[in-house]
């Protein structure tokens, strides 16, 4: 399970819809759990999309992601995982992010805009079994 902070998720949802056609894509910090407790998101931070066709394909640079991760670990939390949107859907990873995935045990999250915004969470498994599941939840503001 991961559970967003109510910014965090506005945030992911906001960004993919200012989007457009074009995939966005970022890095998820807040506290990143294994177990049966949920990763918590309390932060989205953007990041460009340099892929080549980011109309279909996100990819974040590798010194910005470097970048982030060591911004967000001197903010005192853990890397929880990436975002990105898909513009046309579909609402669950592609193949593409299958075979691009690389960091097992870390959350993808997808903001789907084909209609209605969704936004579900896939675990990286890093072996044959690919991605898992995640529920998603977002804490209510206090």
């Amino acid at each position: 399970m991961i559970e967003f902070e109510r910014e965090a998720y506005d945030d992911v949802v906001r960004r993919a819809d200012a989007g457009g056609a074009e995939e966005v894509c970022g890095v998820l910090a807040g506290t990143r759990r294994d177990g049966d407790e949920p990763s918590v998101v309390a932060r989205a931070h953007e990041a460009e999309n340099v892929a080549d066709a980011p109309e279909t394909r996100y990819r974040i640079d590798p010194e910005t992601q470097l970048e982030l991760f060591e911004s967000i670990e001197a903010d005192g939390r853990d890397v929880v995982g990436f975002y990105h949107s898909h513009p046309t859907g579909p609402a669950r990873p592609s193949e593409t992010d299958a075979a691009r995935a690389t960091w097992p045990g870390y959350s993808y999250v997808i903001c789907a805009l084909d209609g209605r915004p969704f936004v579900g969470s896939w675990r990286w498994r890093g072996d044959e079994a690919g991605f898992e599941q995640e529920t998603v939840a977002v804490r209510s503001v206090q």
